[in-house]
């Protein structure tokens, strides 16, 4: 920061000051003084120039009221800003609350103790309470309002001080012999304030002030401190709350007077006068909230009282005598500048980290960043450095690469602290109090030939290196990075640096100044100079060093001889003589892009622009200077940005050009081309011959144009002028020179005039305004070109497309009949119907037709996929979304019309996913869809003996098994008629043919499934007629149909089939039978001995009632052979048939008695129709 004296103003009839306070809402200040003065001022600055803003705007006295009231010396005055109230206080502990009415200040209250006298008075944060303390130890709190809160006698106390903790919870009473106490709201001791700053001192000391700051605009970084207390001998300690155990300490080394936080606690003042001096000196010192000493304003006048900050932070009030002294200051904002971007950063209350700002002032945008415990912004080029602390559990570092809307390209953590950080095109370089880091960072950016070469030189030997202020590097290859050296102390500090791209300047404390050469950092020269530089600054060609020392004296250092002028007289009168210039109260400088001999500088309120040392007439403006490029300087006022940073305004960004800019252009418009041309010629500069060029271009005065535009080296202007050349009508010429200008509708308009429309539409295109082009192509007579109307229509359908506005974008799609981009648009908006009319409205093997078959697969719409996909032609594509979509039987019947290779591993593929999720039953039907009957019947087999297993509902299981088994009749059919379809005609063949297949198919493990298919629905037909039979009351037929179950005991267990026979034989009291089945179940290996006991047991009890023989005809055991084997059994009765005339199944090949299946409709077993 950097401070200077900037006003002052006098009391009338010398009237010493006790004390001063500025209302930081309202910009009011209240002095109080001897005899009872009591005077309310307010500085305004009034100004109609958009420019004068802010410090550089003149400022008068707009409010100079004297408050009467008073009678002795007034010593307490103090604010309450959200009541917009002033509270006073006497010698003679007189209270006066004051407040504004109609633009004047009148008495609202009064207060006296006639006891003793105000010490302090101190509002909290919110401006709802006040608190009051007097010299004999009484408190009282009181409301806005004026009523009393509470009140207190602290005895044997001689309170001085008080002061409100942010949240209203705590106050601090400062003695009058030192100490401090801390009470709760209400008035209750807590306990003393450990004051460590007064380690071994002796003597009497008071309290010169407490004051604590209310974090209202936020706090610099998390975890500031914020409470500071000062004692009259510049002893002085910064705690983060009430309790610190470590807080800062100061020692100003003077008797200070007053103490106050700026408005967002970045800086304190300490006001005072300096000891051990012949003479008192007054002075204010300003510390960052961690002790470092920013500033000293020396102040005139025999003794300062106290110091005020003005509510933005800008300006401070000082008492001294019977003068108010005010000083300007231009804070160190954390900014920066890169192309076309302001980038600032400020703090919220509501945050605990830094709010960057990337402001884009061209197209007046801004990008916000949040970064934790931000130590600075650099620019330089397009990019900047954000160099940062990384957390506080480790002291490292980290400097982030950014652009400039603010995202990150690269970062590198640094263990050293990053006080001082420059940048160039491509190096990077911070520096601590004893060492320097270089980055050489690389983003993506065309960099030319000779840079590329310098980079691809220094890459192999590391892009980063660290250096000891103390060495002397040689700038040849090195080792591995390494910080350990960097912390190694040093007597005299880095205090400033600066580069360009081939020169790194660092200045030391002790004034000298090193030279190295980058990229290969190696220390060329040491200068020295006799006071210590602040701020540094190269120009263009490194040739001359800008230094600011620490009280803003500007002067210069050649760093290369100037080669003697041309004359050869050897006289250096052309450049100025550096080693003579000196300029005071500098804050800042920049030297000029493209001149070496060019700089702006600020000097107070005031801009001055120097050539080779010469100053223009200065310019009144506290901007900061951002950039300095042909003879144009961009300015902005930052002050005025910050006081609302959410909202930049353009106004606050004010270019400036410099006098011989001024004078062409003055000289262009009054006197004429020929004699600007004359003065450029004199003073030539690229932007100068630009100025004539297009001045000439105006006038179409061709010739001198080119020469201009040739002088400035403009390629595309050069070219302009020899199209103009070639054009023959002069209106045609203004026209093009209009747009050239970027005077379109000007030149539109001159255009139509020339009954040009194509013209008018071909700037317009260019221009890429379509909206106009379409206007202009629907107002014109005749017709107009269709495929220029539909590009028209297309270009502003991706004009609301890229704004995302679906809905019109596809009324203008539509027109421009733009099927890619309106299938695009269909599918945003989710139009799916729209989608599928646009696909069939398509012609066939359209290339889009892909496209829309895959939008149509993401949001699951199988049907219209497959119908996309099947007009291109791709029916692989189709079966592939059918599969992605889960819909196998489209796939496979997709497949098959398709007479596709690949489906067989697509079903075992599909089935194999079903059996996987317990699905069995949709795998068989898979396979039935397909015409794969053989595997379906093997896994419906599998399915039915599962069934079995369970032994609960046997009429389910033969249900599975006929299905099974007419599965294995379908594979039949399905041989026999493929078999025929090949030897068609060869009838004998076809027999034999098919005996074979059928062999052939039925390897081993096929073996039971196509053979005996029948064998399973036969075996628990039985089983359920048996038992039907016995439940009916039919005896014998139930025994006949029970004695058949002995051939199934491969698929019913032998224990149900031998103990129904038992059953029924025993009910037919065919004992015989009964007893061989008894046999056999006592024989079974797989009962328990238990089970086989109990049925030990009740065969013993059946034969010994009954012989073990049959009562009726005996030939029932065994079943009758015919001539040709075995007989057939009739599925309705279970009696064997022995007839010729019998009936026979068409579907399931099983037989019956004629007079048997009479009765029935359907097949006792298959339950196919027997119609």
């Amino acid at each position: 920061m950097f401070i200077y004296l900037s006003k002052k103003i006098a009391i009338p009839n010398n009237i010493r000051l006790k004390c001063v306070s500025w209302n930081k809402d309202q910009g009011f200040i209240a002095c109080g003084g001897d005899e009872g003065l009591l005077k309310v001022l307010k500085l305004e600055t009034q100004t109609d120039d958009a420019k004068l803003k802010g410090l550089a705007a003149p400022s008068n006295l707009s409010m100079n009221q004297t408050l009467e009231g008073h009678s002795g010396a007034v010593q307490v005055v103090t604010w309450n800003e959200q009541y917009q109230k002033l509270t006073t206080s006497d010698q003679n502990g007189l209270i006066i609350v004051w407040m504004l009415y109609k633009g004047c200040w009148y008495e609202e209250m009064i207060n006296n103790r006639n006891k003793s006298v105000v010490r302090s008075m101190s509002w909290n944060a919110d401006g709802q309470k006040i608190c009051i303390v007097y010299e004999d130890g009484a408190v009282i709190v009181g409301s806005v309002d004026g009523n009393r809160i509470w009140g207190k006698e602290l005895k044997g106390i001689q309170l001085a001080h008080v002061a409100w903790s942010p949240d209203s919870k705590i106050l601090l009473f400062g003695m009058a012999n030192g100490e401090i106490h801390i009470y709760d709201n209400q008035g209750n001791f807590i306990m003393k304030m450990t004051v460590s700053c007064l380690h071994n001192v002796t003597g009497a000391i008071s309290i010169a002030g407490i004051h604590w700051y209310a974090g209202s605009e936020g706090y610099v970084e998390p975890d500031c401190p914020c409470l500071a207390i000062c004692f009259d001998n510049g002893r002085c300690q910064v705690m983060r709350y009430e309790s610190d155990e470590s807080p800062v300490f100061i020692d100003t080394l003077m008797n200070v007077a007053s103490i106050q936080w700026n408005q967002c606690g970045s800086v304190l003042a300490v006001a005072g006068s300096l000891r051990g001096m012949e003479k008192e000196v007054n002075v204010v010192q300003f510390y960052t909230p961690f002790g470092e000493h920013l500033r000293t304003l020396k102040v005139p006048g025999k003794q300062m009282t106290e110091v005020a900050w003005e509510g933005g932070g800008l300006r401070i009030g000082l008492a001294v005598d019977s003068y108010i002294y005010f000083a300007n200051i231009r804070p160190d904002y954390k900014w920066g500048y890169c192309s076309n971007t302001v980038v600032y950063a400020y703090t919220k209350p509501d945050r605990l980290e830094y709010c960057v700002v990337f402001w884009d002032t061209k197209n007046n945008e801004k990008f916000i960043k949040y970064v934790k415990s931000l130590m600075s912004i650099t620019t330089s080029g397009d990019f900047c450095i954000l160099a940062t602390k990384a957390d506080d559990t480790h002291p490292q570092y980290v400097l982030v690469l950014c652009n400039s809307i603010g995202t990150p390209l690269d970062s590198k953590y640094i263990d050293i602290d990053p006080l001082f950080v420059t940048m160039t095109k491509t190096h990077v370089i911070a520096a601590s109090k004893e060492a320097f880091y270089t980055w050489q960072y690389r983003v993506a950016k065309k960099l030319t030939a000779m840079e590329i070469n310098q980079v691809s030189r220094t890459r192999k030997e590391g892009r980063e290196r660290v250096y000891h202020i103390d060495d002397s590097p040689s700038g040849t290859t090195e080792g591995p990075l390494d910080f350990a050296k960097a912390f190694t102390a040093t007597r005299d500090p880095i205090c400033c640096i600066t580069a360009t791209d081939k020169t790194l300047i660092v200045g030391r404390e002790s004034g000298t100044i090193h030279k190295y050469s980058l990229p290969n950092v190696a220390l060329v020269q040491k200068y020295s100079l006799n006071y210590r530089a602040y701020q540094l600054s190269l120009n263009c060609t490194s040739s001359r060093l800008a230094i600011i020392d620490i009280s803003g004296v500007l002067t210069f250092l050649d760093l290369e001889v100037r080669s003697s002028s041309d004359d050869g007289s050897g006289s250096q009168a052309g450049t100025g003589d550096p080693s003579k210039f000196e300029r005071k109260d500098v804050w800042d400088m920049q030297w000029a892009n493209d001149n070496p001999d060019l700089f702006a500088m600020m000097e107070k309120t005031r801009m001055y622009v120097f050539r080779n040392l010469d100053p223009e007439e200065p310019i009144q403006t506290s901007g900061y200077i951002c950039n300095f490029e042909d003879l144009e300087i961009k300015s902005v006022l930052l002050d005025e940005i910050m006081k609302d940073p959410e909202r930049p305004n353009k106004d606050y960004l004010i270019n400036f050009e410099i006098r011989s800019l001024r004078d062409s252009r003055a000289l262009i418009e009054k006197v004429g081309i020929e004699d600007a041309s004359q003065f450029i010629e004199d003073n030539p500069h690229p932007r100068l011959w630009r100025l004539l060029a297009e001045a000439a271009l105006q006038k179409l005065d061709l010739k001198t144009a080119e020469q201009a535009f040739v002088r400035c080296k403009d390629y595309q202007g050069i070219e302009f002028v020899k199209s103009l050349g070639n054009l023959q009508s002069e209106a045609m010429k203004q026209a093009e020179v209009a747009a050239y200008f970027g005077r379109f509708e000007e030149a539109e308009r001159m255009y139509l005039d020339m009954d040009r429309r194509d013209l008018a539409i071909s700037l317009r295109i260019k221009l890429g305004d379509w909206f106009r082009v379409l206007q202009l192509l629907k107002t014109g007579s005749g017709d107009c070109d269709d495929a220029l109307l539909e590009q028209a229509y297309n270009a502003i359908g991706d004009y609301f497309a890229d704004r995302q506005k679906w809905v019109n974008a596809v009324q203008y799609y539509l027109q421009g009949r733009n099927q890619e981009r309106l299938a695009e648009c269909y599918y945003m908006l989710e139009d799916y119907d729209g989608l599928e009319r646009l696909a069939s409205s398509l012609p066939e093997n359209h290339k889009l037709l892909p496209d829309i078959g895959q939008m149509f697969v993401t949001v699951g719409m199988c049907e219209q996929t497959v119908n996309a996909y099947l007009k291109c032609n791709q029916p692989k594509a189709a079966v592939d979304a059918c599969v992605h979509l889960n819909q196998w039987n489209k796939a496979v019947e997709l497949a098959k019309n398709h007479n596709m290779k690949e489906i067989n591993s697509l079903l075992a593929k599909y089935a194999s996913h079903l059996l996987e999720k317990n699905k069995p039953l949709e795998a068989v039907e898979l396979y039935r869809k397909a015409h794969h009957f053989l595997e379906a019947a093997k896994l419906m087999f599998k399915i039915a003996d599962e069934e079995a297993k369970r032994r609960t509902r046997p009429l389910r299981v033969k249900k599975l098994y006929v299905l099974a088994a007419l599965l294995v009749e379908n594979y039949h059919s399905q041989v026999k008629t493929s078999q025929q379809n090949k030897t068609k005609g060869k009838t004998s063949e076809a027999t034999s043919a098919l005996a074979g297949l059928l062999e052939e198919d039925a390897t081993s493990s096929d073996n039971r499934v196509v053979d005996s298919a029948w064998r399973g629905a036969e075996a628990y037909h039985f089983f359920l007629l048996a038992q039907r039979q016995l439940y009916e009351g039919y005896m014998v037929k139930a025994m006949k149909t029970a004695l058949h179950l002995r051939d199934y005991e491969d698929i019913i267990p032998a224990v149900e089939i031998y103990s129904l026979l038992a059953i029924c034989s025993s009910a037919n009291r065919a004992f015989s039978t009964c007893s061989r089945a008894f046999i056999k179940l006592e024989s079974l290996e797989s009962l328990s001995p238990e089970q086989r006991q109990l049925y030990e047991d009740l065969a013993l009890e059946i034969f010994t009632k009954h012989s073990p023989k049959n009562n009726h005809m005996s030939g029932l055991d065994s079943a009758p052979e015919g001539a040709e084997g075995k007989l057939p059994t009739c599925i309705v009765t279970g009696w064997t048939i022995s007839e010729y005339q019998f009936w026979m199944c068409s579907v399931c090949k099983h037989c019956a008695l004629e007079n048997e299946i009479g009765s029935h409709n359907f097949c006792p077993l298959c339950h196919s129709s027997l119609a």
